[in-house]
């Protein structure tokens, strides 16, 4: 607490505020799921006749039917879920899938003209590597050409207007990450989905900040293709993950990797239903399996209730920073209000030239575990500045963080900058 302009912080227990990169603790119940499948079936979903494979199929498919609840998609057509390895996994299968087909047809169309083979996509500057890496590889083969939208150097906010603009005749795909990883900045999907309906052009959102956090929904948001993990907001394990596809993007899509399924093994060609066609090879099973009780904990919880604790936590935090806004060297990034964000906030403090060097502080002085650097997402950093100085400290919200936590982590912060403008100021 500040009293007298000093403030007082109390050391306790670690506190994980790095939710970003995984989520911790997970609900028990996600372990008793993974422990279950492992001591008492143990066998490959759609590999076997016999009753335990058939209950790990049922299992997977509840998992399916209970994502699509919570993302407002069909239940009666959980098909539409695509299990992947993770958000980057998922990102790969739209972003390839889209444009490898834009490719096909242009080959077998025998149309002629400028520009890269596969059409022009479109992201923006705050996109996580997981987008931008996919796109310059195929921008290197010439197979798309592709438009960065920027951002508003202040929130990394994008304006829909801008995303307007940039569609060009050849669009094929319009992705875009919903809620920063180094920042929180929340963008208006709807308002950018609304866009990319109008023009007939897939669009690809990349949930991997938002997922299990606060309430998505594919229809009223107008998202085709919808990427997450399963191991961050959805509160599973790690190795897990998926895609949603709206049906009829599919036939906008070719597949990037093929092998067995387990189903039409009579022919050496992908099966063409879904969602044999997107997910060759084994599943992780177990992981799986563990996912589904963690987005089931959610469903009870109920999203909306774990979204309010999140925003009561997040005008915790706020309120600390801009009350230590008054003092030397703390910068906040992104949004300064609730609206339009989410709970990851980065910061640097004027004078520590490392992140790192806060994050380190943090940990051994108070117990609190952040993450340092420039979070694989380089155009964000090179937005707001701090790409060339190894980034920001970012903390990171789980629904099993407490308003004690939160004000804990701000009041350390504080500390941290009176400390270290004393120092400064002695000379030290």
């Amino acid at each position: 607490m500040l009293k007298k302009g000093i403030l007082v912080v109390t050391a306790q227990s670690r506190v994980y505020m790095d939710n970003a990169a995984t989520s911790f603790p997970k609900p028990k119940v996600v372990h008793e799921a993974m422990m279950h499948f492992a001591t008492e079936l143990g066998a490959s979903p759609g590999r076997g006749a016999y009753a335990e494979a058939r209950e790990a199929g049922r299992l997977m498919q509840q998992c399916r039917t209970r994502l699509c609840q919570l993302i407002g998609a069909d239940i009666n057509r959980p098909e539409q879920m695509i299990f992947t390895l993770n958000t980057s996994d998922a990102l790969n299968m739209a972003i390839r899938g889209i444009v490898g087909k834009a490719l096909l047809s242009k080959s077998v169309g025998g149309t002629s003209g400028g520009g890269a083979g596969g059409g022009h996509g479109i992201t923006t500057w705050l996109e996580h590597n997981s987008i931008l890496r996919p796109f310059n590889a195929l921008a290197s083969r010439n197979d798309i050409e592709q438009t960065r939208v920027p951002c508003d150097p202040q929130t990394g906010l994008v304006d829909p207007e801008d995303i307007r603009k940039a569609i060009q005749p050849n669009t094929v795909l319009i992705a875009c990450v919903h809620g920063s990883n180094v920042t929180g900045t929340v963008q208006p999907i709807g308002q950018i989905g609304r866009i990319a309906r109008e023009h007939d052009i897939p669009f690809l959102v990349d949930a991997a900040q938002t997922i299990g956090h606060m309430p998505i929904n594919i229809e009223t948001e107008y998202i085709d293709l919808l990427a997450f993990p399963g191991h961050k907001g959805l509160l599973g394990p790690l190795g897990t993950g998926g895609l949603y596809i709206r049906p009829g993007i599919e036939d906008r899509m070719i597949t990037y990797r093929e092998g067995g399924t387990g189903s039409v093994s009579d022919e050496d060609t992908q099966p063409t239903f879904l969602p044999d066609r997107f997910e060759p090879g084994s599943h992780n099973a177990i992981g799986i399996i563990g996912l589904s009780e963690g987005v089931q904990w959610i469903l009870n919880k109920g999203i909306e209730k774990i979204w309010e604790h999140e925003q009561h936590l997040m005008r915790i935090m706020l309120e600390g920073l801009i009350d230590y806004g008054q003092m030397p060297g703390l910068t906040l990034f992104g949004p300064n209000c609730i609206k339009n964000r989410c709970g990851v906030f980065s910061v640097r403090i004027e004078g520590f030239d490392q992140p790192q060097t806060l994050s380190d502080i943090l940990e051994n002085q108070y117990g609190i575990l952040t993450r340092s650097g420039l979070h694989c997402a380089p155009l964000a950093h090179k937005t707001f500045g701090t790409h060339t100085l190894g980034g920001m400290t970012r903390l990171s919200f789980g629904p099993f963080l407490t308003s004690q936590d939160v004000k804990y982590a701000s009041d350390a912060l504080g500390q941290i900058c009176l400390e270290h403008a004393d120092s400064l100021k002695a000379g030290v």
